[in-house]
């Protein structure tokens, strides 16, 4: 197979699977994007996230990381859904309503390349989903699936942005595509809207530790108090900056079954989140992306929710 049937092969394949776009690049050193990666991780917009200091030559240079990789293989797995929990409730974002996305959206991968194997050749390579150094928005947009928003996320003019992104990395030579433009505009949505301030003045730049998902998951200490009236009750996870973006009117309901929240989950109100054990957590969330903040995580949110001690003493 030519380079241009690989292509158009992989990808009616894989939205055959379930994946919601897949767009293909050149691996090769990202000279742009490491410097931006410098410049953001000397400003210590990283916060306690340690790992995404580390490993940075394999983290701009996919060719270290999975040594003969000749491209990258860039797809989405829809994950948007219009349920939502009960009013009042201290908020999940929608993406941890079902199973942990990284098991689901792997298998997939798995799948993929084992039928890329048997169509095409013995390629070889790596799978990955938010769990090695890769830089997954950039190799996104290179691939021409969107455009990174001032928000930071991957942006869809047909899809919007509530999906996941997934990469293969492998020794395949296959036609690459072109990245788009950026429709961001002069809409300033996200920006606005942010309670905390986390993204720049001009978009684009996001500081960490300033955003609510980055508070309520990968922080370990307390929270800052600064924060104590600006979470907007989210006890894990933040979605404001996607709700508000006009592209996101675009998005369709996922038909993925594993990401269909537990029973319970869109029904505990606030009592009951307040009150919850550990036997109803791993009950109702013992499977999904939660499981990351852990129980005493999601307690020390609602308890940081409920607090009213005065931010300023």
């Amino acid at each position: 197979m030519t380079p241009t049937q690989i292509a158009t092969w992989l990808k009616a394949t894989a939205k055959e699977i379930g994946f919601l776009s897949v767009g293909i690049a050149k691996a090769e050193y990202m000279e742009p994007e490491a410097r931006r990666l410098e410049s953001w991780l000397n400003a210590g917009h990283h916060g306690q996230m340690g790992y995404m200091a580390n490993h940075f030559d394999k983290r701009v240079d996919p060719t270290k990381l999975v040594p003969g990789a000749k491209t990258v293989v860039s797809l989405t797995y829809n994950y948007y859904t219009p349920e939502e929990q009960i009013e009042d409730a201290p908020k999940l974002s929608i993406y941890a309503y079902g199973e942990d996305y990284h098991r689901v959206v792997k298998d997939k991968l798995f799948e993929l390349i084992h039928r890329m194997r048997e169509h095409v050749g013995q390629v070889q390579g790596r799978c990955f989903v938010d769990s090695a150094p890769v830089l997954e928005r950039d190799w996104a947009r290179r691939s021409g699936i969107g455009w990174i928003g001032k928000h930071t996320l991957l942006l869809s003019k047909k899809k919007g942005s509530y999906f996941f992104l997934a990469e293969l990395i492998i020794d395949a030579e296959i036609e690459a595509d072109s990245p788009v433009a950026d429709h961001c505009g002069k809409c300033t949505s996200c920006i606005d809207a942010c309670p905390t301030d986390a993204i720049a003045e001009a978009g684009y730049v996001l500081d960490a530790q300033r955003c609510i998902s980055y508070l309520t998951i990968e922080l370990r200490n307390e929270i800052p108090t600064e924060f104590r009236s600006k979470m907007e009750d989210w006890m894990f996870g933040c979605d404001i900056c996607q709700q508000v973006c006009p592209w996101n009117r675009f998005s369709v309901r996922h038909d993925e079954p594993k990401f269909e929240p537990h029973p319970e989950t869109l029904q505990m109100d606030r009592e009951a989140w307040e009150e919850i054990t550990e036997e109803t957590f791993e009950r109702i969330l013992g499977k999904s992306a939660v499981q990351r903040t852990t129980f005493e995580g999601i307690r020390r949110n609602i308890s940081f929710l409920n607090s009213t001690d005065d931010p300023s003493s």
